[in-house]
Formats: structure tokens, sequence, C-alpha cells
């Protein structure tokens, strides 16, 4: 076997370069393929990528990085951590009980699912009440070792972190022998364990549970190489004590992309004779390394860990980027040039390693300074004016000019609307006939005219409008039937915007999302919205509202240049976005909403630097945020209204205004939740909405759904709508007789 250079890999995406596993996940879900075919699929994907990077000369590969549907599920089923309403007793864990676990069955629910760090991945959140009896119950690490084996292939399997899985749980000390005992037997030399929550803010007592926990496991561990996994920050000071002194541990990876600042920790003082794994190709965006600077960096920490101490590697798991760019059809040449994804950042820590031992592939090291050079230097990444236009920003550029009630009062005379007014938040059921609709002018196969299509769309609109009237709803929307995403459908409108064919990444169980790239200066060449909410506006009298994707969410849900700031980039999406209400307003329409479903996702992982953040971001309408981290930053941002998804939250969101944060303009706490088809009675709505009346004022409160309707059908969204207007009326008539 020829010698390997000090390479490693944190993790890989498991979906496959075309999404296999989606597609193999969802027919076994649906009843059209068996276990074994979908076994079959994942041992396919398996082998592939073990093969790869064995083949790429990457020395420490990893296994159980793989899930059916998330890592974290994996470990509650490896110890057994079933919560009883699932009927589970004892015996392997199967599909049955893991996908019940993930997805809810028809008898129970799911269990909850929640963001993984900064990240746009979710986990499965693990239940730990007193009842859950832990035992080793699923045995899928030793079995993908094992596999990786047979097929010869060495590698260190990936568990979860003891502590960062249980940090606020009780220790299932005993299951993580089991199964460290288990893989010693296989043959195992190294093992990796992921613990990312020593980049947050931790308190003295969980520092000490990572030391306890790990003295724990020292004498099962001994004899094996142990690496502990950080990444998505720097380490703080306190915690990077605390990690390096860890009993039994061999080897520490470091985030050296997102956590430079771990660099000075490392030269100040590492642990002599240990391991060094330095992460130093981006796992979480889709830009090709600058070697040559990566080169300089590992060169730098060569000196101080020593020249056999140190490994190349990915400053994360590679599950947060792309798969494969072999499989791009639609980006061009030059722009492809400057691209790494998952299966390139497996080369690029390869060639790292090599040139380190002194063996440079020149060529694919020129190769890339040639790609960094033309990126640097590309017309289409710079564009003066828009440069200057954000640089001339002035704080006052940030404030609005007028108070608020002023503003409510002109909007109130000019608008005329009832207290508790009406609204939805955007979107409208779309059809199986719309999406095809769609699809058909977008593939451009001439198989739908643009006038054809546009004569569909305003069909559709005029549909979407006469419901809203006939429901008597007070602020319309026109539905949205001309988009796809509330993201991708402004990206492809304005410049430095580029878009893949399959750049897929994971966002949670069989679901991925395929973000744009964001390559230059970010401008609008002509308006996006305008025509559709004007010929909207033209079918009724009532008020209808235009709809924007705000600045934030745009820059969360997309791939960002690496190449300057993060809030540079978000404030020249803003000031297209501004071009855009302007001329919104010039066509006529007197509401505009503008969505930032993603505001908390760039919320940074350490409060420090939380405030600014928040000062360049701003908000409307917020999805799954968790809105008391931030309500002063909201209150700050100067909306007229802002509406909030918060039908599964309400009392927590209600505490907030309890505990006496003023608040003075409009507000839209949703009053059902649209991820469920329930159907909510007019009763329900109302009792909820004098709740809110409790604590809010009642010329500030809008009653609206908690956020689009775009994935639910007619049949539930009428009825609902109607109770939701019905609620509405009920509350105002008894508020006129109680005066």
């Amino acid at each position: 076997r020829k010698y390997k250079m000090a390479s490693h890999i944190v993790g890989y995406p498991r979906m496959g370069p075309k999404r296999e596993l989606k597609f193999a996940l969802e027919s076994f879900w649906d009843g059209k393929s068996t276990a074994d075919d979908l076994k079959k699929v994942s041992a396919d994907l398996r082998s592939d990528i073990w093969k790869q990077m064995s083949a790429a000369g990457i020395k420490y590969i990893p296994s159980n990085t793989f899930a059916y549907y998330d890592q974290v599920l994996d470990t509650t089923a490896m110890l057994g951590a079933v919560p009883p309403r699932y009927g589970w007793n004892s015996g392997e864990i199967g599909f049955d009980v893991y996908f019940s676990m993930a997805r809810g069955n028809a008898s129970v629910p799911a269990m909850e699912m929640t963001k993984w760090f900064d990240t746009n991945y979710h986990y499965i959140v693990p239940e730990l009440g007193p009842e859950v009896k832990f035992s080793y119950a699923s045995h899928k690490a030793v079995n993908e070792y094992k596999e990786a084996k047979a097929l010869g292939a060495e590698t260190v399997p990936v568990l979860v972190g003891p502590v960062s899985y249980l940090l606020l749980s009780k220790l299932a000390k005993g299951v993580d022998k089991e199964v460290i005992e288990e893989l010693k037997g296989a043959g195992a030399t190294w093992i990796q364990f992921d613990e990312p929550l020593f980049v947050m803010d931790l308190e003295g007592h969980k520092l000490q549970a990572f030391s306890g926990a790990y003295a724990e496991l020292e004498s099962t561990l001994s004899g094996l190489n142990v690496l502990v996994e950080t990444y998505f920050a720097d380490v703080p000071a306190e915690a990077y004590k605390t990690l390096t002194s860890l009993k039994g541990v061999t080897a520490f990876g470091f985030d050296l992309i997102r956590g430079t600042k771990t660099i000075d920790l490392i030269k100040s003082s590492f642990p002599e004779g240990k391991y060094l794994f330095a992460g130093v190709v981006d796992g979480r965006n889709i830009w090709a390394n600058d070697l040559a600077a990566s080169l300089i960096t590992l060169q730098s920490l060569e000196g101080v860990v020593g020249k056999d101490k140190l490994v190349v590697s990915t400053s994360c798991s590679l599950l947060h980027t792309a798969v494969d760019l072999v499989n791009e059809t639609k980006l061009d040449a030059e722009i492809k040039s400057w691209l790494a994804f998952a299966a390139q950042k497996v080369v690029e820590v390869d060639a790292l390693a090599k040139a380190l031992a002194g063996q440079t592939n020149q060529s694919f090291f020129s190769a890339n300074a040639e790609a960094l050079s033309s990126r640097r230097s590309s017309p289409r990444v710079t564009n003066q004016s828009v440069q200057k236009a954000a640089a001339d920003l002035k704080g006052s550029d940030h404030r609005r000019a007028t108070e608020v009630t002023a503003r409510l009062d002109a909007q109130q005379k000019k608008l005329n609307l009832p207290i508790l007014p009406t609204t939805t938040i955007g979107s409208f059921p779309q059809t199986v006939e719309l999406r095809r609709v769609r699809r058909e002018y977008k593939a451009k196969k001439l198989v739908i005219s643009e006038e054809d299509y546009v004569k569909a769309i305003k069909e559709e609109i005029k549909k979407v409008v006469d419901i809203q009237e006939e429901l008597d709803i007070d602020v319309l929307v026109h539905g949205e039937p001309e988009r796809n995403d509330m993201v991708e459908y402004f990206g492809e409108q304005l410049s430095g915007f580029a878009f893949t064919a399959n750049g897929w990444v994971q966002s949670y169980g069989s679901r991925c999302v395929k973000p744009p790239i964001i390559y230059g200066d970010v401008s609008r060449p002509k308006p996006m919205t305008v025509f559709w909410s004007s010929t909207a506006q033209s079918m009724t009298k009532r008020p209808m509202k235009g709809m924007l994707t705000g600045p934030v969410t745009i820059l969360n849900w997309s791939f960002v240049r690496n190449d300057q700031p993060r809030h540079e980039t978000c404030y020249q999406i803003a000031l297209a976005i501004k071009d855009e209400v302007e001329d919104l307003e010039k066509g006529g329409i007197g509401v505009i909403q503008i969505d930032e479903a993603a505001l908390r996702e760039g919320l940074p992982l350490r409060k420090a630097e939380h405030s600014f953040y928040l000062d360049w971001a701003i908000h409307t309408h917020m999805c799954y945020s968790h809105f008391n981290d931030i309500i002063h930053s909201i209150i700050d941002m100067d909306a007229d209204v802002i509406t909030i998804e918060n039908s599964r939250s309400d009392e927590k969101l209600l505490s907030v205004f309890r505990e006496g944060v003023k608040y003075g303009a409009g507000i839209g706490p949703g009053v059902y939740d649209i991820h469920s088809p329930r159907i909510p009675s007019t009763d329900e709505i109302a009792d909820r909405v004098n709740k809110m009346l409790a604590v809010l004022e009642q010329n500030i409160l809008w009653v609206n759904p908690d956020c689009g309707l775009k994935t639910r059908k007619y049949t539930e969204v009428k009825p609902a709508l109607k109770n939701m207007v019905d609620a509405a009326k009920l509350i105002r008539s008894q508020l006129s007789t109680a005066k």
C-alpha cells in the first residue's frame, strides 16, 4: 500500500452526487421500494466515498459520518435513548423505530428538530428524561468500520462526542465504553469524537463535564489514538486549556477558517507529543482554497507542533458544502475554475499534505494560483458603482427620518383599515398544474410561450385575489405563483449571482437545498416584482402587498463570496432591494413586506459578536427564529409592522412583551400554525388573539397565519383563513360593544 501523507477529512456529504440517497429514502418511505433497496443504494454511496478518498491519497478516512437521517439521531439510536412513546424496548434499532423518531408515524409525533450550530443543517434533538434507560442498541459505527475494512480502507470511526451529545443530561458512560471496546476489537487504531460545543461560551461546570467524561473513558481508550474535533468557530482560551489537557486524547482538530484566533493559542502553547489536525480547507463554502496561503499557515504550525505531528484537514465536515463540481453543467468555465466542492476539497487536502512533505504538485499549485488571480481581477466580480454606493452609506442612511407614530397615522389615513386587520404572509398553495407551467416555461423548451405563461400566472393571481376578497381579508397578497423559491427568484434577477445544477446540500432528512453562489458585486439591472404586484393591485380596490425577500435572508441562504466581509455583501443586496421598494411605491403599491425568514441563522455562535451582526441585520417576517434573543434589535429596526412565526411558542413570545418591553409599532404574531394540516376553529384563534390583546395594544395588533401557505392544500387553507377572519370580526364586535 503506497505511503499516505498526513491528511484527514472530518466528514463527507451523504446524499450522493445526484441526491441518490434522497430518492432512495423517499421511495422507501412511500412504500415503493424495500429496506434492502435502501441499504444497497447506501452501501454503494459509502463504498464510492471511501474509494474516492483512498484514491486521492487521504490517510485518515472517516467512517460512520454517513447517516440515513442525521448523525445525532444515529447517536440516540446507538445509546438506546429512545423516548418511551415509540414503543421500543430492546434489540437492535431498525428502520421502523429510527424513522419514527425522525418523522413521526400515524400515532406519535416526531422528535424535535433544530439547527446544528449556525449552519443550515438540522439535527434531531435527543429527549433525555429520567425514564430513558441507556443500552447499546445500534451497532452502526462498528458495522461501517468493518464494511470499509472489507473494501480495503482503514478508517477512523467518527462519533458525536459524549459531552456535546449529553452535556445537559446524565452521561451514558457504559454504552460509550461498549462501543469503543468493540471498535478496538474490530481493529480500529484511531477514533474521532466530534465536540463542536468547545467553540461556544461555556461556563466552568460545563468545561468540567468535558474533563470528567474523558477521564472516565481514559482506561477504555488506552491503546487507541483519540482525536477530539472542534469546528465552526475559534475555541475560547479557557476552553482551549481544558481541551488540550483532556485525559486519553492524542490529537486535537481545529477549524482554522472560522477560527483564525485559535492559531495564536496553538502558537503560544500546544501539548508536547500530541497531533494537531489543522482545518485549513473550508468545509462550509464552495471556493477553491488559496493553496499557497494555506501552505504558509501549515509551515508555521509545523514549527510549533513538529513535522510528524501535523495533519492537514478540513475545517469541519464537508456535509455543509456541495458534493462534486464534475456534475455542474450550468456554470461557465471561468466561475467553475474558482470553485471546489467536497470531492475537489479532498484533492486539495491531499495536495497540501504532499506539499508539506516536500512533494509539491507544481502544476496543481500553479493552476490554483492562476484561478485565484483570475477571480481577483475579473470584471464580473467588481462593479465600481456598487462599491461606491455601499461605501457612501452614512449612519443616517440606516435610520428612518420619521417617528413610527407619525407614519402609522399617515398610513391609516391612506389605507383606512379596521382594528385587528387581517392579512396572510405571502404565498398561496401551489398546485401540480401551476408547478408544471412554471417548469415548462423555465426549461425554455418552447412548450409554452411567454404570452401563455403570463396569461396562466395572471389567472392564478386573479383566483387568489378573488378567494381573499370572498373571505373578506383586509390586506391582500398576489400569492407568488411566479416564484419557485424565495431566494432563487431574486438571485436570478440580480447581478453577481450564479446558480448550480447539482450544488445540493442536505438541510434535514431527505430535504436538500441548492444555495445560489454570490461571486461578485450585487446590483439590480431592472425591476423584479413590480409587473406582478401592480397587475395584482389592478384587480382589487383593497391594498395589495408587495412581497420581497430581505437582504439578510438572501445572504444567509447563499454561498457567500469570501473576499470581502459578509456585511458589505449584505449592504449591496440591501441597496438592490431598496431600488425595488422605490419602484413598487411608484407602481402604486402602498404596503410592502420584506421577508427575513433567516435573520437568526447568521447570528454568531458567541454572544460577544451578536451586537455587531444585529446592527447590520434588519427584520420583518421571521420563520422559526428565537425572537427573544433579538427583540431589542428588532425594536431598533424601526419597521412599521413586524409579523412573527410563533404559533408553536405563543407563551414564550408574549412573555417578552409582558416583561415590559415597550413596542409601539404594528405587530402580527402568527395566530395559527401552517406547518400542520390541522384546521383551527374560530374560537381557538379568537382565544389566541385575546391572549395577545392582554399584553399588546389593540391598535397595533395584526391577525395573520404564521408563515406562507405554499406547501398546504386549498382544502385546508380556505376553512382556516375563514375561521381566522371570523375570529377577528368576533373580537372587533366585542371590543366595540365594550366601549
